[in-house]
């Protein structure tokens, strides 16, 4: 299972909030839902979030077993 427990603590480590990502960045709403409940997401957002935040993919997502 991927998890996005990591994007929360990069962006506040970064001081960028969810409504920056939705107002200032171009990510809806929806999709912040479904990285809030770890579900499925496009290869091109988490490119998107990686380019927004200036980090890896590591510091992000993290693959663990269910």
């Amino acid at each position: 299972m991927i998890r996005f427990d990591k994007l929360w603590e990069t962006m506040k480590a970064k001081n960028i909030s969810t409504y920056q990502l939705r107002e200032q960045c171009g990510i809806d709403s929806k999709t912040i839902r479904r990285l809030r409940a770890n579900e499925n997401m496009e290869t091109k957002t988490l490119d998107k979030l990686c380019a927004i935040l200036d980090c890896r993919l590591e510091e992000i997502a993290e693959f663990t077993k269910e």
